[in-house]
């Protein structure tokens, strides 16, 4: 039987590296699948306890009474009457400050963590009621005062604890479940107040609550002062504002926000109650703002976060699986074309099939002992196993050490490119650009189209002429 060209042997070694782009992206929705299962699990740790936490408040809700115009048919005749309706305003705290301290703690199940925590709330506000509400058709004579109530957000009710207190002009004020803010889901809890005399009034307040995963705050009024401190040593500072200032060590982290009533875009005095903002998949405050009637309800927030996502890994590194398959066959094909060995279609799929497994056995191993060792473990046991293959399919130990050594020196600098993430295009780009001017310099004097008999076959075939 004729030997295969080089051409030939170029476009088969290709053929088979195309068809290894299945089995990479089962293995693509493997990670994925496996990351829903985490963050299914992660919610059931959670169940019962609080969930990620979006509080808000004090806010004042004043009702007032105003004319409506209804219509309606008697008769067979259309009828227009003006009727009194209640409704609300809520009115912002002119400045208001607010200390929280988060208490960390993991939780297992099976192979599965989440972070769960115990937050102590507590803060003070001041309000003052403005000659003009600037709500158009509504003055201060319209306000029904003596039923004024105090309201505070919490989106996951079931982590709120039993010690909540509120102290209204020295005052205790009995407080009562549900009626919370629109921001925090209409959740959370209220007390009522009589403010009949609409003097500037001073607020104290403080309660536990339990949650998962963050924490976010939702600013209103004048003036907003957020302090928090915490000992887990890995926060996530997102949302719509950073801290003005902040320091995270081993031991945990301290945060400060200060946040102006200009930033927020709303009126002190509102006819309707902000919405949430946006939360994203992970349960965390988005940065974009939710756009409400009245301007963009935003919020600081904090993640307690993991200091390293395993599956986001291991879903970039399967991502460079084609470099592992490229390099790899490479080095078979430069020893077939220009080494002389001979390397069947069979040889390069089961090697590719080794390569693939690398990233199966990677996100086995880091779901139980971490992506760092779980990378050596799954690393070691593919160059073991290939290395060991490339002495029987290329007939030489000392070939065999060369495919050794490059997938030792491929699987240490993608640990690298995932490690430093801003530089991984670049390396990634210098790296194709060598290994394409070693194969053209390797294959300068290769006749890509000859096909058949070697050189030493060829000659007394023409001597024969």
């Amino acid at each position: 039987m004729r030997e295969r060209s080089p051409g030939m042997k170029l476009l088969l070694v290709s053929l088979v590296a195309l068809a290894l782009v299945l089995p990479l992206l089962l293995v693509y929705a493997l990670v994925g699948d496996r990351e829903s299962q985490s963050f299914t699990a992660q919610q059931s740790i959670t169940a019962g306890w609080g969930g990620n936490q979006v509080v808000s408040g004090p806010v004042l809700a004043i009702p007032y009474m105003r004319l409506q115009r209804q219509s309606e048919t008697a008769n067979g005749q259309q009828i227009t009457r003006m009727v009194e309706v209640r409704d609300e305003l809520y009115l912002s705290p002119a400045r208001q400050s607010v200390e929280t301290v988060l208490e960390p703690e993991k939780r297992r199940k099976s192979i599965y963590t989440s972070v769960i925590y115990r937050a102590a709330l507590s803060g003070s506000a001041h309000f003052t009621l403005p000659q003009e509400l600037g709500v158009p058709g509504v003055t201060r004579e319209d306000l029904l005062l003596e039923e004024a109530e105090l309201r505070f957000g919490v989106s996951d009710p079931r982590g709120l604890q039993s010690d909540a207190q509120l102290v209204a002009g020295n005052e205790p004020i009995a407080l009562q479940p549900g009626k919370g803010v629109a921001s925090s889901g209409n959740s959370g809890f209220y007390g009522a107040l009589d403010w009949s005399g609409a003097e500037p009034l001073d607020l104290e307040w403080s309660y536990g609550l339990r949650g998962s995963r963050s924490i976010a705050l939702v600013p209103r009024g004048g003036d907003t002062q957020w302090s928090v401190t915490s000992p887990w040593p890995h926060p996530g500072f997102g949302g719509s504002f950073l801290p003005e200032d902040s320091e995270v060590k081993d031991d945990g982290f301290t945060a400060h926000y200060a946040i102006a009533n200009l930033a927020l875009g709303q009126a002190m005095v509102m006819d309707d109650d902000p919405g949430m903002p946006l939360i994203d998949g992970s349960g965390t405050v988005d940065p974009r703002a939710y756009e409400g009637a009245r301007g963009a309800t935003m919020a600081a927030s904090i993640g307690l976060i993991e200091p390293v996502d395993l599956y986001s890994r291991v879903d970039r590194s399967v991502k460079y699986g084609f470099l592992f398959i490229g390099f790899t066959f490479l080095a078979f094909f430069m020893f077939d074309i220009v080494g002389g060995a001979r390397v069947a279609a069979a040889e390069y799929l089961m090697t590719g099939a080794g390569l693939v497994l690398f990233f199966v056995l990677l996100l086995a191993f880091a779901e139980v002992i971490g992506f760092a060792l779980a990378y050596l473990a799954a690393s070691g046991a593919i160059i073991g196993l290939l290395t060991a293959y490339s002495a029987a399919v290329l007939k030489s130990r000392r070939r065999a050490g060369f495919v050794g050594a490059l997938l030792v020196g491929l699987y240490a600098l993608i640990y690298v490119l995932l490690s430093l993430e801003a530089f991984s295009l670049l390396i990634g780009s210098v790296l194709l650009f060598l290994a394409l001017a070693g194969v053209m310099y390797a294959t300068r004097n290769v006749e890509w189209s000859r096909v058949g008999k070697s050189q030493e076959e060829e000659a007394p075939a023409a001597d024969r002429g």
